[in-house]
């Protein structure tokens, strides 16, 4: 049997640990992760475009772990009432090969982005960044929110979306938490002003185009700027004038993936960008200078799904009981008689079952 985590599943595991706690733990199993880079075989997510959208699988291995994610992208599908990202994914063991946990990663990703962003954040913003910019109030916007306001201390979240129910919804979900206790959020009515006093910039706009989102107006000295919309070629929010600002340190997850996807699809093939990993690990510096503009280029990276995956299955394996498992894995006596012990005269019912 395979353990399995489903909506029900993150929604309660969630809900014991709390959103902020959750996330916070979560970022330091990506850290950690991080911290051991070169035992990662790496590789740029599969990615099938169409006109609407994209799917893509973002498989990596430890060499004892191996995980991958589906996840696609649809910035339309919300005109429909669909999700505009959707995902699932896979832990399994290298020695067997046999999975390990089908978990969802539609609800895990959003966390997952929501703990890699101020990760990021706490390596190369200013230490005295309280006041953050929210541009793109959708489905991304509130566990960003949360993130920032427990990891980084955010004290003033400035709220922007060209879609004002967006923003509205926003506003009702934030309101009341108590874990947002003592955060003031303050509606806007244009990135401009969303950008004016904030010490750090977020972007989690949908698009799939070459928007604009900032342009070098409205980047001040010292801001960290954390762009999270582009994530696909042909996505992008940030003018090019911006990542060519003199003082522009610009990180990136995995450069090669980032080139095609991210931000730096603008630049020519020599703009110089560091990983994020070698940050962590001490070679670089995530910020050198307190009037450094800091750009953390993110387009989420399978290493980050592998930490997530491998965290839910430690979560699950704490628990006493109500473990979920699913027979996505036949079990048989004898490992040589498929048929017999599945489709024929031998076959053995299994099911989705909870532990006792």
């Amino acid at each position: 049997m395979v353990d399995y985590i489903g909506i029900g599943e993150i929604r309660r595991l969630v809900r014991s640990i709390g959103t902020g706690e959750f996330i916070a733990r979560l970022a330091a199993e990506i850290e950690d992760d991080y911290r051991r880079w070169g035992e990662f075989e790496k590789s740029a997510r599969l990615a099938s475009h169409s006109p609407v959208g994209v799917i893509e699988l973002m498989p990596i291995t430890d060499g004892r772990l191996y995980s991958f994610k589906y996840v696609n992208g649809h910035p339309k599908n919300t005109a429909a009432g669909l999700l505009t990202v959707t995902a699932f994914g896979v832990l399994a063991e290298v020695e067997t090969g046999y999975p390990l946990l089908l978990s969802e990663l539609t609800v895990t990703t959003a966390l997952r982005t929501a703990a890699m962003s101020p990760l990021a954040a706490r390596w190369m913003a200013r230490e005295d960044s309280r006041v953050m910019a929210l541009i793109g109030n959708g489905a991304q916007s509130e566990f960003q929110a949360i993130g920032f306001h427990r990891m980084i201390g955010i004290r003033e979240l400035r709220l922007f979306d060209v879609d004002p129910r967006a923003t509205a919804k926003l506003e009702r979900n934030l309101r009341g938490m108590p874990e947002l206790r003592g955060l003031e959020v303050v509606r806007t009515g244009s990135a401009a002003e969303a950008c004016r006093g904030a010490d750090i910039v977020t972007t989690v706009t949908a698009d799939k185009r070459n928007a604009v989102i900032l342009t070098p107006p409205m980047v001040r000295p010292g801001m960290h700027l954390n762009a999270v919309g582009g994530d696909c070629p042909g996505k992008t929010e940030l003018h090019p004038g911006i990542l060519r600002m003199p003082q522009a340190r610009v990180v990136v997850e995995y450069e090669p993936q980032s080139r095609l996807e991210g931000e730096i699809q603008q630049m020519a093939p020599d703009f110089r960008v560091t990983e994020f990993a070698d940050v962590v690990r001490g070679m670089a510096p995530g910020r050198a200078a307190h009037d450094e503009v800091t750009i953390f280029d993110s387009v989420g990276f399978a290493l980050e799904d592998y930490s997530a995956l491998r965290f839910l299955h430690q979560l699950l394996r704490e628990e006493r009981s109500g473990r979920r498992q699913i027979d996505i894995v036949p079990e048989l006596r004898d490992p040589k008689d498929l048929f017999g012990e599945t489709v024929g005269t031998g076959a053995v019912p299994q099911r989705l079952h909870r532990s006792a």
